[in-house]
């Protein structure tokens, strides 16, 4: 395997930023996993890191994540008109691609457009942090999850050799997701699609390589086309609370639902469901989630995540047939 070649991509780039991440030994070790297991040379890398900043921004960005809100605070960030309209808006410059992505990984065209709405604002908002400082930071200042983060880390410079990218260029979130669908690096080697077939797989600038990206990726979690997300369900008494277990993946039955006296829809696949629990001003709503939910729940562990992204996606596709009806 050939070593990695950074020095003429960053030529113009050495200086450009002070350093302020430390030489240690965790970076050290890092450097030679690198060297020994994919063929980077270690002079280059100890080179590019010299470029690297850690930043406490995020830090402390990471200690405070949207999913510790209530369910009602959560809701309110994603269901609004901006991200509704912005939606239809985008569905119509890319109804085509939508439809044959659609066609090829059976997930729902609406689905997409509101993963991408509620990530990035239609690639409005990607994110002002450069991924290495991000994953950097992460990896090596942030221990209960160093490990993830290093991984990305890892990823994310093969990925850059792969495609032939600066490693000091992408620009992505605090926590080094990128471009218009937030795919971290693994996400991006693994899932990133090439719609277009022109040899580039841009999930920053092509709405159609991003929109195929996101089916893959759901598509290769298990998407089952045609079938539901998930219901909302009422509950007599207090027995329901027994089904309130952890975990996001569908762990009971319709009849052991039915036993603890919930409410279910007529369901039109016998499926595993998740009981789930959202907390509102006062009181709860109840909701079963299925296959569907769980597959949403893989691109961010979240249930209030994959509820948001289902309920912007009703929305979506609603004021869209609306509009396309006329």
């Amino acid at each position: 395997m050939k070593k990695l070649a950074i020095t003429l991509l960053l030529a113009g780039f050495i200086g450009a930023v002070h350093a302020e991440i430390k030489a240690t030994t965790a970076l050290d070790g890092f450097i030679s996993k690198m060297a020994k297991q994919h063929a980077f040379d270690k002079a280059e890398l100890q080179t590019l890191f010299q470029s690297v900043e850690t930043q406490d921004s995020i830090i402390k960005a990471m200690n405070r994540p949207a999913e510790g809100m209530p369910w009602f605070k959560y809701r309110k960030i994603f269901m609004r008109d901006t991200r509704i309209n912005g939606g239809v808006k985008f569905w119509q410059e890319n109804q085509a691609t939508l439809k044959a992505v659609q066609e090829k990984y059976g997930v729902p065209a609406e689905i997409i457009v509101a993963i991408i709405g509620v990530e990035t604002l239609y690639g409005e908002r990607t994110g002002g942090y450069r991924v290495i400082d991000a994953l950097a930071t992460l990896g090596f200042s942030y221990p209960k999850r160093s490990q993830f983060f290093l991984s990305e880390l890892e990823h994310f410079l093969i990925l850059c050799r792969e495609e032939k990218v600066n490693p000091l260029e992408p620009v992505g979130s605090y926590a080094g997701a990128m471009g218009m669908p937030q795919f971290m690096p693994s996400s991006y080697r693994h899932y990133a699609a090439d719609f277009e077939e022109d040899g580039q797989r841009d999930i920053w600038k092509n709405p159609a390589d991003t929109i195929a990206s996101v089916a893959n990726y759901f598509s290769k979690h298990h998407w089952k086309a045609g079938e539901a997300v998930a219901y909302p369900v009422k509950a007599e008494g207090t027995a329901y609370k027994k089904a309130l277990t952890k975990g996001l993946k569908p762990d009971t039955t319709p009849e052991q639902l039915t036993k603890l006296n919930i409410k279910l829809p007529v369901l039109k696949a016998k499926e595993p469901l998740k009981l789930l629990s959202f907390e509102q001003e006062s009181g709860a709503d109840l909701w079963v989630g299925l296959t569907n939910f769980y597959v949403i729940t893989r691109y961010n562990h979240s249930s209030l995540y994959a509820l948001a992204v289902f309920q912007v996606s009703e929305a979506i596709r609603d004021a869209y047939t609306r509009i396309e009806s006329k």
